[in-house]
Formats: C-alpha cells, sequence, structure tokens
C-alpha cells in the first residue's frame, strides 16, 4: 500500500483502550501513533499492547491540540458522530493521513474537529468503543487503498486462478 498514515486519540483515560488502539495501529503498518491531552494513568500500555508498538512505532505525546505537530502534506482526518461527518464506506482515504478518535466518553474538541480536512464516521446507530472504531477505520483504509482487486458480484470469494493470475501482473507493473 502506498503512502502512510498515523493514527491517535484525544482525552483518552484507558490503557486498556488506548494498548488496543496501538496494536491496531502496529497491526495495520500505520507510521506512527499519537495522543492529545491523555490521562496520564492511559499511557500505561504495557499490559494490553503485546505487539509492542512502542518499540517499533514513534508514540507522540502532545498535551493540547495547540502542540500538535503532522508531517508536512499530512491530512488530518477526524472520525466523530457529527452533523459535518461523511460515511465512510463513500469516503477516498488521502494517502498521507493522521486519524484522531476521541474520548471513551466524549467527542472530539471543537478545536480538533476545526483542524481536520475531513470528519468521517463509521456508520452506526449509536457510537462504539474507542478501539474498535480504530480498527474499523484503518480496515477501511487498508480496503480503500490496499491494492485489492473488486469482489465479485456472486457471494463468496474470488476465482483463486484469477487472483493469482491478477498478483502476478500487479507485481510486474508495480
Amino acid at each position: 500500500m502506498r503512502g502512510y498514515f498515523g493514527i491517535g486519540v484525544q482525552g483518552i483515560s484507558k490503557a486498556a483502550n488506548l494498548g488496543a488502539v496501538m496494536r491496531t495501529a502496529h497491526a495495520f503498518g500505520a507510521s506512527f501513533v499519537y495522543t492529545i491531552d491523555a490521562y496520564h494513568k492511559a499511557l500505561r500500555v504495557d499490559a494490553t499492547d503485546r505487539s509492542r508498538t512502542l518499540k517499533h512505532l514513534p508514540h507522540y505525546q502532545w498535551d493540547n491540540v495547540d502542540d500538535m505537530r503532522l508531517p508536512q502534506g499530512c491530512t488530518l482526518v477526524g472520525v466523530e458522530l457529527c452533523e459535518r461527518s461523511v460515511e465512510m464506506p463513500s469516503f477516498r482515504h488521502p494517502l498521507a493521513a493522521a486519524y484522531v478518535l476521541g474520548p471513551e466518553q466524549g467527542s472530539l474538541s471543537p478545536e480538533i474537529q476545526d483542524l481536520c480536512t475531513y470528519i468521517v464516521k463509521i456508520p452506526t446507530k449509536f457510537c462504539i468503543n474507542v478501539s474498535l472504531a480504530a480498527a474499523l477505520t484503518l480496515y477501511d483504509r487498508t480496503l480503500c487503498l490496499g491494492g485489492y482487486p473488486e469482489r465479485p458480484l456472486e457471494p463468496g470469494g474470488p476465482d483463486l486462478a484469477a487472483l493469482e493470475e491478477w498478483r502476478a501482473l500487479r507485481a510486474r507493473n508495480g
């Protein structure tokens, strides 16, 4: 997959949730993880992040939104249920993106929403756990930008012989 991404959470308070977000980010190939205004106890992720993300990825800790610094050209994408948000299945993910999710029992602050180029929502009836939202967001990014062939029209998976041919052609063409 081309491009890069990072994912972070604003105001997270539980180490279990932050650890799950970090592990998910690591599993999906994130370039970095970050927190904004995290409760100090939430940063104790050793017991919940069994992939040891912090040994493999940079973790940026910002005390507030004003301190946040993203790489040049990186698009900030909020994940939030709000009037401005577009449904994730119809969203084209930017190649260079930093996703930001809100705290366990709240929403992204108006300040961070104002900084977001895009705000997307997962089409659910109500809010879901922040670590689950992170996983769904990164899975959707993988589907959108991962270079996978279209799904078949009929139920089931693709014709495996055709899939191998497609992979070989893709490998030759870069």
